[in-house]
């Protein structure tokens, strides 16, 4: 059995939910395909976030690794095509506010996601479920985490499949705060099936 390292984000900024923390603790120990998933959730912090998963990556070891992150707004599920090396956005919740740094000086200015990103699109319309690549992860820490992932994996020669996928808000969420949202049950159906691409 293959282990695949799954992450969510704690609530930030002004959403009190982010459905990604659900998603990662309600998949914990399942087994999808021929992997065991482990659910873990970072912190929102540009000085922490990126360290936690490259410490979960050297604890587990895993064979794949996928990182949710919410994006307030939009309304399908969006795989991410590229991280770029740039911390940048709106306050952290440790109240850091970066202003264009790099992530690492010695990094290049962009990864490529390494994970099925036409296939996993194209089994959630499948499914009548809308999703489409994005070609912007921001510069937030949705981006900072895939960055971290995929240098990792480059500085180690990995060849383990690495990548984010951007979630829109739950319905419980848009109850508090309205925008797009969707229901919590295909959020959690739409995660499976990309993890059944792998």
């Amino acid at each position: 059995m293959k282990n695949l390292l799954l992450t969510g984000f704690e609530p930030f900024l002004e959403f009190p939910i982010n459905p990604t923390t659900s998603i990662a603790q309600a998949l914990d120990g399942e087994k999808i395909n021929d992997y065991n998933i482990i659910g873990e959730v970072l912190t929102v912090d540009f000085k922490q976030s990126g360290k936690q998963l490259i410490e979960l990556i050297e604890k587990h070891k895993p064979d794949a690794v996928i990182s949710l992150g919410m994006a307030a707004g939009r309304n399908c599920i969006t795989p991410e095509r590229i991280a770029i090396n740039c911390n940048d956005g709106p306050v952290d919740n440790e109240g850091h506010r970066p202003d264009g740094e790099a992530i690492f000086e010695e990094g290049p200015d962009g990864y490529f996601s390494t994970l099925p990103l036409k296939e996993m699109v194209a089994r959630l319309k499948e499914e009548k479920l809308p999703a489409k690549i994005s070609n912007t992860a921001g510069a937030y820490l949705c981006n900072n985490v895939m960055y971290h992932g995929l240098h990792y994996a480059k500085q180690h020669g990995l060849e383990t499949p690495s990548g984010f996928i951007h979630i829109p808000a739950s319905h419980a969420l848009a109850v508090e705060k309205p925008m797009p949202s969707w229901s919590g049950e295909d959020l959690l159906k739409a995660v499976k099936i990309a993890i059944e691409t792998l």
